[in-house]
């Protein structure tokens, strides 16, 4: 034991002159590793949560509305899918950066800054998940019967109340769906992100970015596993527990 404790000190003192600390033996991931991992956690809830009212919207505009254009639309939402993530964490740096157009605006007039900030990790990440989101939520609504919806219009209900009381109920499994699959891609999200806020410990490295930085470093694989393990089984639990609610929620539309 005595053996044990001296070459996890030994150790200890060489990550901290490399600016990372040591795992106890009682512990199953170092502080440097609960950083990372925390912060992912940070980073794709607020990432879920912000884009989940836009998700809604442009899932019922595509689903329900037919009008020129509406393919570039649909095209637009979904580019993040198809575009290699460097080329979208770079258009977001031209963007949202402190020389871009948007990034000026929002420092200079809203003090709201996100280059090389764990927001604009958050940025990157919703941005990559939003697509999974509205797919899910589209597929949700097609499935709802539309009469139940006129139904409810010709009883002199308004659009909105129709949609709070009959369309949101019946897609619900739906948008929990497309939030839980939003939230593992932002867990994994790592090209967009380095490419916009770089990799900073404690500040935008996430679960990913700690990863890549332990693959480069001497006689780090085992933290690296380590974290790896911790993605797998994040995403894991994430496919499941969406397939279930995309069940779920087309037994609730077919029985409605």
């Amino acid at each position: 034991m005595q053996r044990r404790r001296s070459s996890c000190a030994g150790a200890s003192s060489r990550r901290r002159r490399r600016g990372r600390r040591c795992r106890s033996p009682d512990t199953l991931l170092s502080p440097d590793e609960w950083t990372a991992l925390s912060l992912s956690l940070r980073v794709a809830a607020v990432a879920v949560l912000a884009s989940l009212p836009f998700a809604v919207l442009a899932a019922y505009l595509l689903a329900r509305w037919r009008f020129p254009g509406i393919v570039v639309i649909d095209g637009l939402i979904h580019l993040p899918l198809t575009l290699p993530p460097v080329v979208t964490g770079y258009l977001l740096l031209l963007s949202f950066g402190t020389q871009g157009f948007a990034g000026r605006f929002l420092a200079e007039h809203l003090g709201i800054v996100f280059a090389f900030r764990w927001t604009g990790a958050a940025l990157a990440a919703a941005v990559m998940g939003f697509p999974l989101m509205v797919r899910a939520i589209r597929l949700s609504l097609e499935a709802v019967d539309p009469r139940l919806e006129e139904a409810a219009s010709t009883l002199g209900a308004r659009p909105l109340w129709v949609f709070a009381t009959v369309t949101l109920p019946l897609i619900g499994p739906g948008i929990v769906s497309g939030m839980i699959l939003a939230f593992a891609r932002a867990m994994g999200e790592f090209g967009a992100t380095i490419t916009f806020v770089s990799n900073i410990p404690g500040e935008t490295q996430t679960l990913a970015s700690a990863i890549y930085t332990y693959t480069q470093m001497p006689g780090a694989d085992a933290q690296a596993l380590r974290l790896t393990a911790v993605a797998v089984a994040v995403s894991m639990l994430a496919l499941m527990a969406s397939e279930w609610l995309a069940r779920r929620g087309r037994k609730r539309a077919s029985g409605a």
